[in-house]
């Protein structure tokens, strides 16, 4: 059946090349994911206020390596882009960052993330998602980009109104949390918005 629009990303657009890596400054790097990469996400993923927010837990290095195998595919088949939040040498795991259930017809994308304590409270967050949200609306073609989180995730809507997403409304009861339903923010950013 013949569409009525011109898609507003062409398959290819992302695959045609290499995914990019990022830089933020002289301290901050995002780059695609690595197999050694593996260790620290399951580190990460110990700590109770990522576990609080995301669905799933990583128990061993060998279930973050198929993570990461997951993330690296995203990029090949474009569904996804996953980036790993670095110190300037690549060296130090800071956090993650990624467009997810990307829509190519619409130029539409979901943005998430998260940090290491080590990391919260230093603007490593904000930065990395201002910069993946400038990348995909000024360069890779997108055009909306929606931010989600729970109601009660204070630091995140802190996160999303620092980094230009306008709150849109409440998802009411829109995500099961180990500890229940969640009402859910909506936020988004659009290009030449």
């Amino acid at each position: 059946m013949p569409s009525l629009v011109t898609p507003v990303m062409s398959p290819g657009v992302l695959n045609a090349s290499a995914q990019p890596a990022l830089p933020i400054d002289d301290d901050l790097l995002l780059r695609p994911w690595l197999p050694p990469d593996a260790a620290a996400v399951t580190r990460a993923f110990q700590d109770r206020a990522i576990q609080r927010w995301h669905l799933r837990k990583a128990d061993s290095e060998d279930e973050a390596q198929e993570w990461i195998k997951q993330w690296r595919r995203g990029w090949e088949t474009e569904t996804a882009c996953h980036w790993a939040v670095v110190d300037a040498d690549g060296s130090t795991l800071l956090g993650r960052v990624s467009l997810q259930s990307i829509i190519m017809a619409g130029g539409q994308a979901e943005i998430s993330y998260w940090t290491t304590p080590e990391a919260r409270g230093k603007g490593v967050c904000s930065r990395a998602v201002a910069q993946v949200a400038s990348w995909a609306l000024e360069e890779a073609g997108f055009n909306r980009l929606e931010l989600g989180h729970s109601t009660v995730n204070v630091a995140s809507c802190r996160i999303a109104e620092k980094t230009g997403f306008a709150l849109e409304g409440v998802r009411r009861q829109a995500l099961l949390h180990a500890d229940g339903w969640h009402d859910m923010h909506l936020h988004s950013r659009v290009h030449n918005a």
